[in-house]
């Protein structure tokens, strides 16, 4: 649990009492009064251009009543910003002009959509159901790149960048400074059907060569919210919510080119070569509501997952990339636990096979996928995804009988989850309800039987109560789950790694082999202080039980928890001597299973300092506390971990610079002689406007001294009769991603990933745990043991009567994983893709270090070329 107790060590360094009352207190700024008005645009027109030398212009309202929030909060802009709205029956037009001192000055960087933090950039914000809650921001840059997000929550910097609604915008540099003009159209918005509206709206200019942040109505430092800060867009009327129906056909090829293929394996050819079509389908369900459905869906990454080198006995994830659901992804999330983890749907098949050969598919085909998504007027959001996955199967050669065979690997399945929330009170306050469901097509008996969860049914509720506009919050969640399956896949869930119910240790849970169900519970509870000028507190207590299991559509690692933290924030947001904002913290976390038994316990300070020239300097320190650990010996007892400590250091230059970078140093060891330092960082530079290149190096040295190695029989009553044998390991690994994207126009990019990568592993000092709960080792060796070395490089062990085989595990791993992706967005809505991935790797058992020069061993290794052409075409149907 944080505890966290915080004195200002940096007394004296706040806003001196002369620079704020300089300041227009942004407190004082009343929403309520300030509003924008648009105009109709009548028998006029506007050429989208981004030059507003359209006679139209001349009749709309500007406004130039912007507010610094950075560097001085309250203090006037130093160049004039004026914006407009005008409207037809079809669309919102945004005109816009940004005054410089200097426009030689102005960062004007070319990129692809949704960066454009580097460059200066206006963007606005409009509450359309004026809830007070959410709202839909479009943004655009001096060079003309367009931004787009949504704000799920009264949150300024709580934002949702999947959402790409389909919108114009220009820009254009000229002696004054800079103008933009966007048209939105209101098919790309979701309002009621009224005869007048009010939308709420806020209006922000980012200076980046200043960090100068300008806006209608900024937000206080010291409070949290967003569209609950709002004024008000008037003028708008006659206008209705469009039935919204647009198709997005797409056509797509590709080819896998291998290296070096096997001349032995009949699955294993050179080319291979395939082709699909479908669409995507988004139709409007009166005026609130929208239907998004794929017919054989294309959900083809574009972008590698990175490589990984996993010694542990959990699952690692990765975050979802497919825009089916990346799109509106915040409406189908339940607070308080990972019930929807939306890469489970499609995922690699399970199902073995026997064979000398295999051809197995990567992923499940998805047959067809649909949601419905929307609010009502009375604040109740909605949201619900089914999906259908094929049955799948691999097909094998063997070589003695010189046949072919097939078996299945996967099951046809069904994915559903629903999502309710509803908005209450003057302050926001929500409440929610999840739901999923998983069904599998699968008999009893069926060899799958043993693979999957023939049925899985997971859900909770949730709340969040807000109290004095958000400063006060009080969250809580409620959940269960429940999955059927065979004996045998119920056995596995209960000795897999999120349980080891066969610990021999454990009186409260135990192995029943003839269970068919397991049936779980979940429960959070936290209080947060959000807001004030200088004291910030939260506390947060959950509680897993043993059987509760999310992982046939969620996401869970481990389970039987009972968690506790708490946290004591000081800050400091006004400028002062030495610092634009400073903040420290103290924390304290503990981690128990269901019978109280300590898992972990950390005490933790973090101080965040930014300087003067928006330089940043983080410090960390913590302390890990002896606790239990209940997954260490994979299934065995428990055994203690050790007392360690950490100190990380980080500093990075300002956010707005057009050259960025940051650096990392991480140094921890613990009582059993580990050792771990971790350097890392990177670089951005724009040698050009078009141009954008960065590096993020990152090398880890990790001496571990409990790493798992096996379980084998024959150990003393001490540890149950068996011996869980672990050994020091030395790793190291060099990571050092490259991206290098050039922007011929916002619209038409190429852009270059490559990630090379290299790891090492040395086991050695090896030993058994000597008693239940503790760390100490047998080391072999000694005590009576003697080692020998194979020539294999494995070990053998002699232990009075016994002898035994020790597996050789050093690695020596390296990869390289390459995009090269041009993206045109051809017409507004239609995008063309081509693609060249490559994905090389070699591997050895020798577990010497790496080096920086190891980062392109696999450069040149075997691997497969993956070669794509795709394209969209975006069709709105009146």
């Amino acid at each position: 649990m944080r505890t966290i107790i915080a004195v200002s060590l940096l007394t004296g360094i706040g806003a001196p009492t002369a620079v704020l009352a300089q300041q227009q207190s942004t407190s004082m700024i009343d929403p309520a009064t300030k509003v924008a008005w648009a105009v109709r645009l009548g028998e006029l027109s506007v050429v989208l251009d981004g030059r507003l030398d359209d006679a139209a212009w001349r009749d709309a309202r500007f406004f130039s009543d912007f507010v610094q929030k950075d560097p001085v909060e309250g203090a006037d802009p130093t160049e004039r910003t004026e914006v407009a709205f005008m409207y037809d029956g079809d669309a919102l037009y945004v005109g816009a002009r940004m005054y410089s001192n200097d426009p030689a000055t102005i960062q004007a960087l070319v990129s692809r959509r949704d960066r454009g933090a580097q460059s200066q950039h206006i963007w606005i914000s409009l509450d359309t159901y004026r809830d007070g809650r959410t709202a839909y921001s479009f943004g655009i840059t001096a060079s003309g790149v367009r931004m787009d997000w949504y704000h799920p929550s009264d949150n300024e910097f709580h934002i949702d960048m999947s959402w790409d609604p389909v919108w114009e915008g220009k820009a254009h540099i000229d002696s004054l400074g800079w103008t933009a003009e966007m048209r939105i159209p209101f098919s790309q918005l979701r309002f009621n059907h009224r005869a007048v509206q009010r939308w709420g709206l806020n209006v922000d200019r980012w200076i980046p060569e200043r960090n100068e942040d300008v806006f209608w109505i900024p937000v206080p430092k010291n409070e949290t919210g967003w569209s609950s800060r709002m004024g008000t867009l008037e003028g708008i009327e006659g206008i209705v919510p469009s039935r919204r129906l647009e198709l997005s056909p797409y056509a797509a090829s590709n080819a896998i080119v291998r290296s070096e293929p096997d001349a032995s394996d009949p699955f294993d050819g050179r080319f291979n070569v395939g082709g699909r079509f479908g669409g995507d389908l988004k139709l409007g369900l009166g005026p609130n509501f929208t239907l998004d459905a794929a017919i054989n869906p294309d959900f083809g990454q574009v972008e590698a997952d990175p490589a990984v080198v996993n010694l542990s006995a959990f699952e690692v994830f990765f975050p979802e990339r497919r825009p089916f659901f990346t799109e509106g992804r915040q409406v189908l999330s339940g607070a308080g636990a990972g019930y929807f983890y939306s890469r489970r749907i499609g995922q690699a098949p399970r199902g073995r096979a026997d064979g000398d050969y295999f051809d197995r598919p990567n992923t499940s085909t998805i047959l067809g996928a649909s949601k419905v998504t929307g609010r009502t007027a009375g604040g109740l959001s909605v949201g619900a995804l089914g999906a259908l996955t094929a049955r799948e199967h691999v097909r094998t050669f063997d070589v003695t009988t010189n046949r072919f065979g097939r078996s299945e690997a996967a099951p046809l399945t069904a994915y559903g989850v629903v999502r309710l929330q509803q908005e209450f009170g003057a302050a926001a306050s929500t409440a929610g309800f999840i739901l999923t469901g998983v069904r599998r097509d699968i008999a009893p008996g069926d060899p799958l039987a043993s693979e999957y969860n023939r049925t899985a049914i997971t859900g909770g509720g949730d709340w969040n109560l807000r109290f004095n506009g958000g400063e006060y919050e009080v969250r809580g969640s409620a959940g269960f789950s429940h999955v059927e399956g065979d004996r045998v896949k119920i056995l596995q869930l209960q000795e897999s790694s999120a349980r080891y119910f066969q610990r021999p240790d454990a009186d409260y849970v135990r192995v029943d082999s003839t269970r068919t169900a397991l049936t779980g519970y979940r429960s959070s509870l936290s209080v947060e202080k959000n807001g004030g000028r200088h004291w910030l507190w939260d506390a947060f207590f959950s509680y897993q039980s043993p059987d509760f299991e999310l992982n046939d559509i969620g996401r869970l690692s481990t389970t039987d928890n009972i968690a506790a933290f708490a946290t004591l924030r000081y800050r400091e947001k006004q400028p002062g001597r030495l610092f634009q904002r400073d903040e420290i913290s103290v924390s304290q976390e503990n981690l128990f299973t269901t019978d109280f038994g300590r898992k972990f316990g950390a005490f933790r300070t973090d101080v965040e300092l930014t300087w003067k020239n928006f330089w940043r300097t983080d410090f960390t320190a913590w302390i890990d506390v002896r606790g239990q650990s209940q997954s260490a010996t994979r299934g065995g007892p428990s055994m203690r971990t050790p007392l360690s400590r950490v100190v990380i250091a980080a500093v990075g230059n300002r956010f707005g610079a057009a050259t960025r970078w940051n650096a990392r140093v991480y140094y921890g060891t613990d009582e059993l002689d580990g050792l771990t330092y971790r350097l890392s960082g990177g670089i951005t530079l724009r040698p050009a406007p078009r141009w954008e290149l960065s590096i993020r190096p990152n090398y880890l040295r990790d001496i571990s001294a409990r790493q798992y190695v096996t379980t084998l029989d024959g150990g003393p009553a001490a540890t149950f009769g068996q011996r869980y044998v672990f050994a020091f390991i030395d790793r190291s690994t060099w990571r050092a991603p490259v991206r290098l994207n050039y922007a011929i126009t916002p619209d038409l990019t190429v852009e270059l990933y490559a990630e090379p990568f290299a790891a090492s592993g040395r086991y050695y000092d090896h030993g058994e745990l000597t008693a239940a709960g503790e760390n100490t080792l047998r080391t072999y060796g000694t005590d009576g043991t003697t080692v020998v070395e194979e020539a294999d490089g494995s070990r053998t062990v002699t232990d009075g009567p016994d002898t035994f085989s020790l597996p050789l595990l050093d690695f020596n791993f390296r990869s390289f994983r390459s995009n090269v992706v041009l993206r045109w967005e051809w017409r507004r809505g239609s995008t063309l893709f081509l693609v060249w991935q490559q994905d090389r790797s070699t591997f050895d058992t020798t577990g010497d270090l790496v080096r920086p020069g190891s980062l392109f061993d696999a450069v040149t290794a075997a691997g497969d070329n993956f070669l794509a052409v795709k394209m969209t075409y975006w069709l709105p149907v009146d």
